[in-house]
């Protein structure tokens, strides 16, 4: 049974997935490897990593399916946060300052309801 992708983090991290056969490490969680097609089990990811690419959305999409807020468009940033684990996660980057965004920055990738979110590291969550 796979687990929802779009469920909340658990305590701590991303709930992801890793293959019982070649140890593949993968997110969202699925039932079968994306390498070989080997079973998955469960497995809560940390959640922290770096930056490892990114663009900034300045216009407002193409509606349907986007639906603008009530209070107009904002840009946003889009990116790829590379856990530790070593995979990479699409994620909304939660970030003050559009234009201090930079590859490598320290990123805590949280799940909730749609994309996953990432905002920068504070130093006391590094190494956890």
């Amino acid at each position: 049974m796979a687990t929802d992708p779009r469920s909340p983090a658990v305590a701590v991290g991303l709930q992801g997935s890793r293959c019982s056969g070649c140890a593949v490490t993968a997110y969202p969680a699925d039932d079968a490897c994306p390498r070989c097609g080997g079973p998955a089990d469960s497995a809560v990811l940390q959640g922290t990593g770096t930056l490892w690419t990114w663009t900034v959305q300045r216009f407002a999409p193409k509606s349907p399916p986007y639906r603008m807020p009530p209070d107009g468009f904002e840009p946003f940033a889009l990116g790829y946060v590379e856990l530790t684990e070593g995979l990479r996660v699409a994620a909304v980057l939660d970030v003050d300052d559009l234009d201090g965004i930079r590859i490598g920055m320290p990123l805590t990738v949280n799940a909730g309801d749609g994309v996953p979110r990432a905002r920068p590291t504070t130093p006391g969550e590094e190494g956890s």
